[in-house]
């Protein structure tokens, strides 16, 4: 049985994004203690997922990401987080495939267009200018977030 989220007075923070005092290490404790209090918590799984891929431990964010998707299949973010570790890993058609999939479900998703873009770059197709440009008219921040994260 999963616990009660109301029991532990940290849970609500676990397995989030880090905050800006946090580190990349404290995120991945606390996603994998919330996953460990709750193993069906697809939310925590892309979280770990993300901040894994980050830390470039591409293979275990993409096992993260995939049980995520296996747990809750149509849930953008963690599509969109699967297409930056498949990005990250050079696998750019299958990124453009998770991307496009996180598109259909969340249509304005800066990071789905930008990374999608990207990996259409990397592919020779120049179409993936239009789609930067679109991601970056929703957040003007998000290729600076990319190339913080090692992706250009």
């Amino acid at each position: 049985p999963c616990p009660n989220p109301n029991d532990d007075p940290q849970f609500p923070r676990l397995g989030h994004p880090p905050r800006k005092k946090d580190t990349l290490a404290e995120a991945v404790m606390d996603s994998g203690a919330t996953i460990r209090l709750s193993p069906t918590e697809a939310g925590a799984l892309n979280n770990r997922c993300w901040v894994r891929a980050i830390l470039g431990d591409l293979h275990a964010a993409l096992q993260d990401c995939d049980t995520s998707l296996q747990i809750r299949p149509n849930y953008a973010d963690s599509l969109d987080s699967r297409g930056f570790v498949k990005l990250k890993m050079g696998q750019a058609q299958n990124a453009i495939a998770d991307y496009d999939a996180a598109l259909q479900l969340s249509a304005r998703k800066a990071s789905s267009f930008y990374g999608r873009g990207i990996a259409k770059l990397r592919l020779g197709n120049t179409s993936g200018n239009n789609d930067i440009a679109t991601a970056k008219s929703i957040d003007p921040s998000v290729a600076d977030e990319f190339n913080k994260y090692g992706v250009r």
